[in-house]
């Protein structure tokens, strides 16, 4: 019967694609049955488990069935698109936008919500619960995602051999959730830039991302209060609110100590980047990628409480494939820290040497 229909389909129809699904006999349900019964292929195909995109479409039907298709599209064929399709270039390209448009506008209050003391503060609880590193809410990073250059775009998208990109800047919690995105740079702006010409770099130091006031860390009155800070890497410059290594090589031991905090701190908004370059991936132009790293970002944390949250350790580059559209940022040159800045950072550094108050372990278990 299959070879009977494609053999009618390439004789009569050959370039209807409303035609292809109808003699395939809606070949994406029967794609769906046959997956819906291998739980691990489901989840290879679709990139969730098939509870999560049940969850999904009960979410997103009402605004995914209309349609102004000849022939309606299913809404639960619409958020599986983007894995993998028998559809027109148009008519993908074109539910892409509206996809990615409904779960920004549906999904965000729930799973990006706006930030306010509170989350700051659990956030913060987290981060000391597991990783003995009070004060802290949320790494920073920010990357290149790689786009389709539009055309007479010039060097505006450039970012690196060949490629073009628009530029992700987010702040990440314990379990790899983003608690904040920022996303729409050009990949040409300077990496000291981004963070200074985004949104959330401006709401970061004009204070309106309700932060918690400073407060002593814990067991350590005599440091007096010290500010919520969140930690980047050599790529963005210091700030009172923003905590990178010493620079160097041959630095002191007690520096050392604390660039390993820092390190392992900030493993989470890597894997974080790792596990959203291996969930969603995409070669789009720039006037869809907005939304659709937007929405993606979304997705990673509606699939994140379900996921199984890897330890510091777990996860490696190895387990990204090499066509990853995510690429790092390159390090800020002549970065000069204010005094401020500095003080808070060798704050925290004191409180790691401090006796009792956290591990002191330096990598290959070497101790100070």
């Amino acid at each position: 019967e299959r070879f009977d229909a494609n053999f009618a389909h390439t004789k009569c129809e050959k370039n209807n694609v409303g035609s292809v699904r109808f003699w395939k006999g809606d070949e994406f349900h029967g794609l769906i049955r046959e997956r819906k019964l291998y739980h691990g292929r489901f989840c290879t195909y679709f990139r969730m488990s098939m509870n999560q995109l049940e969850a999904l479409l009960q979410m997103l039907a009402p605004d995914l069935g209309r349609t102004n298709f000849r022939e309606p599209i299913d809404p639960e064929q619409r958020p599986a698109v983007s894995a993998s399709y028998r559809l027109g270039v148009s008519t993908v390209g074109k539910m892409v936008k509206d996809i990615s448009n409904v779960i920004w506008e549906q999904m965000r209050e729930t799973f990006l919500p706006s930030p306010s003391e509170d989350l700051w503060k659990n956030t913060a609880r987290r981060f000391q619960e597991r990783w003995n590193f009070p004060n802290y809410i949320g790494g920073l990073d920010g990357k290149h995602v790689v786009i389709q250059a539009p055309a007479s775009s010039g060097s505006q998208f450039h970012y690196d051999k060949g490629t073009f990109s628009v530029d992700l800047l987010v702040q990440v919690d314990t379990v790899y959730r983003f608690l904040a995105v920022d996303v729409g740079a050009f990949g040409s702006n300077s990496n000291g830039g981004i963070l200074a010409n985004s949104r959330l770099g401006r709401d970061l130091q004009s204070g309106v991302l309700h932060v918690p006031l400073p407060s002593p860390l814990p067991s350590a009155p005599e440091l007096g209060p010290v500010p919520f800070v969140t930690v980047g890497d050599e790529a963005f410059p210091m700030k009172p609110y923003l905590l990178r290594p010493y620079p160097g090589q041959g630095i002191p031991e007690e520096m050392r100590i604390f660039n390993y905090r820092l390190s392992r701190a900030r493993q989470i908004y890597e894997n974080a980047f790792l596990s959203s370059a291996g969930e969603h991936r995409m070669q789009v132009c720039p006037d869809t990628a907005d939304g659709i790293i937007k929405a993606s970002c979304i997705l990673c944390n509606y699939l994140r409480p379900e996921a199984h949250h890897q330890g510091e350790e777990d996860m490696s580059r190895d387990e990204v494939e090499d066509d990853s559209v995510i690429g790092p940022i390159r390090s800020l040159r002549g970065n000069q820290a204010s005094a401020e800045a500095l003080r808070v950072r060798d704050t925290f550094r004191n409180y790691f040497l401090s006796p009792n108050k956290s591990p002191q372990t330096l990598p290959h278990g070497e101790t100070p």
